[in-house]
C-alpha cells in the first residue's frame, strides 16, 4: 500500500521529529548530569561531561554507517535499525555501575541516533535543492528546537518525580512514537532506480565524489569548527549554571532562553535565505559570531564570572548567530552532492562531528571557575570559520580570472 503525505508541513514535522530524537537524548541528561556521575561514582566533575561529548563520537561514526546503508536499502528501513541499536544502548545506559559502562552506552545510543539524524538530512535533499532546500531545512531545525527549549525541563520533572533512570525510559517512549508515525505516514523519499548496490566501493567512490566539490569540503569543516564551540556550551552548561552560579533549580529555565534564541534565528533564516541566499548570510554571521566573544574577552580577561544577566546576553547573542549557521553550512555543503545523498550526508557529519568532539573535549578541560575559556573557544573557531570562507572566496574569484 502507498503512503501519501498530505502537507509539506507533516513532512518538516517528521523530519523534526527525527532530529529531536537526539536534542532530547543530549538535552534532557543535562539536568540529572550530576546524579548520574553520583549513582555510578564519578569522582572528577569534569568527567560528567563525557556524558555529553561522548554521544556525539557515536553519531560521527555511525553516520559512516547508516549513511551508505541507506543509499542501498531506502531511507525507513535504515532509521529504524538505527531505532533498535538506540533502544538497545539505551537500557546499557539505564543499567550501567560505572563511568565505563554509560560512556559505552553513550557512544552506541550516538551510533543508533546517527540513522535518524543523518537520513532526516539526506530524506529533505531528495525532495529539495537550493535555498529552497535552506528554507526546508531552517523550518525543520525551527520545530526541532523546541526540543531544547523544553528537554531539561521535562528531565529536571521526571528526575525529581522518578530518578535519572525514568528520563531514558520517557526517551524510549517519544522515540517509539516518531517510528509509527514514520511508519504509517512519510513515504520512501528515495525512489527504487536511484538505489545503489552495496559495496565498498559504493563508500569509496563517494569519498572521491565528495572530494570533487570544494564547497562540501570547506562548509563541512566549517561545521566542525562551529559545531565544536557550540558542543563545549552543551556539555558545559550544567557545570556554569550549577556550580559556577549556584542556579541548579533555574538552569531548565536559562537552558530553554537560550534555546530560543537558536530557534528564533533559524525561522527568521527560514525568510531571508530566499531573498540574501545561504553565503551572503554565513558570511555576515560569521562575523557577528567571531565579534561577540572578542567583546566578552575584552571585558572580562583575568576577572570573575559577570553578573548572570549579562553572560545569558552574551550568550544569547552567540547562538542567535549560530542558528543562521547551522541550516546554512549544512546544506551549502550538500548542495553539489545531491547525487550521493546518503554518503554525502554520512561524510559531511562523520567528519564536522568528530572535529567537533576533540575541540570541545580540549576546551572544555579548561573551564574551572569562569566561562571565559569557552568564549575563547568561540573566538579561535568562529577566526578559523572566516578563514575558511576567505579562502573559498579567494578560490572562487581566482577561477573567475
Amino acid at each position: 500500500m502507498e503512503i501519501k503525505q498530505k502537507t509539506e508541513l507533516e513532512f518538516i514535522i517528521v523530519m523534526a521529529s527525527l532530529m529531536s530524537l537526539v536534542a532530547l537524548s543530549i538535552d534532557a541528561l543535562l539536568p540529572a548530569i550530576t546524579d548520574i556521575g553520583h549513582s555510578i561514582n564519578v569522582l572528577d566533575s569534569k568527567d560528567n561531561q563525557l556524558l555529553i561529548t561522548m554521544i556525539f563520537l557515536g553519531l560521527g561514526v555511525g553516520q559512516l554507517i547508516s549513511g551508505p546503508l541507506s543509499d542501498s536499502f531506502g531511507r525507513k528501513p535504515v532509521i529504524y535499525g538505527g531505532f533498535v541499536v538506540f533502544v538497545l544502548a539505551s537500557l546499557i545506559c539505564v543499567f550501567s555501575t560505572n563511568l565505563e559502562m554509560m560512556i559505552f552506552g553513550r557512544i552506541l545510543q550516538g551510533i543508533g541516533l546517527s540513522a535518524p539524524r543523518t537520513i532526516s538530512i539526506a530524506m529533505v535533499r531528495d525532495r529539495f535543492s537550493g535555498n529552497y532546500m535552506a528554507k526546508v531545512m531552517s523550518f525543520v531545525v525551527a520545530i526541532f528546537i523546541l526540543v531544547p527549549v523544553v528537554a531539561p525541563a521535562i528531565g529536571k520533572i521526571m528526575l525529581d518525580s522518578y530518578g535519572w533512570k525514568s528520563i531514558f525510559y520517557s526517551q524510549l517512549i517519544f522515540g517509539l512514537f516518531v517510528m509509527i508515525w514514520l511508519w504509517k505516514r512519510q513515504p520512501e523519499t528515495l525512489k527504487p532506480e536511484n538505489r545503489k548496490k552495496l559495496k565498498m566501493s559504493l563508500f569509496i567512490e563517494g569519498i572521491k565524489e565528495f572530494v570533487k566539490h570544494k564547497n562540501a569540503i570547506v562548509f563541512t569543516l566549517f561545521s566542525g569548527f562551529i559545531t565544536g564551540s557550540f558542543m563545549v556550551y552543551l556539555s558545559a552548561s550544567q557545570q556554569i549554571f550549577e556550580q559556577q552560579y549556584d542556579l541548579k533549580e533555574e538552569f531548565p529555565f536559562i537552558f530553554a532562553a537560550l534555546a530560543i534564541g537558536v530557534g528564533f534565528a533559524t525561522f527568521l533564516n527560514g525568510t531571508l535565505v530566499v531573498k540574501l541566499g545561504m553565503f551572503k548570510l554565513v558570511k555576515i554571521f560569521t562575523i557577528i559570531f567571531t565579534l561577540i566573544p572578542i567583546a566578552y574577552i575584552f571585558l572580562y580577561a583575568g576577572e570573575s564570572n559577570p553578573n548572570i544577566y549579562i553572560l545569558i546576553t552574551f550568550f544569547w547573542l552567540q547562538f542567535f548567530a549560530i542558528g543562521f549557521l547551522f541550516g546554512n553550512t549544512r546544506a551549502l555543503a550538500m548542495e553539489p552532492i545531491g547525487h550521493i545523498a546518503g554518503v554525502g550526508a554520512a561524510i559531511n557529519g562523520f567528519i564536522s562531528t568528530i572535529m567537533a568532539v576533540p575541540i570541545a573535549t580540549y576546551i572544555g578541560g579548561f573551564l574551572d571557575k569562569t566561562a571565559l575559556p569557552l568564549f575563547v573557544g568561540f573566538f579561535i573557531c568562529g577566526v578559523i570559520a572566516l578563514g575558511l570562507i576567505q579562502y573559498l572566496n579567494f578560490s572562487n574569484k581566482k577561477k573567475v580570472a
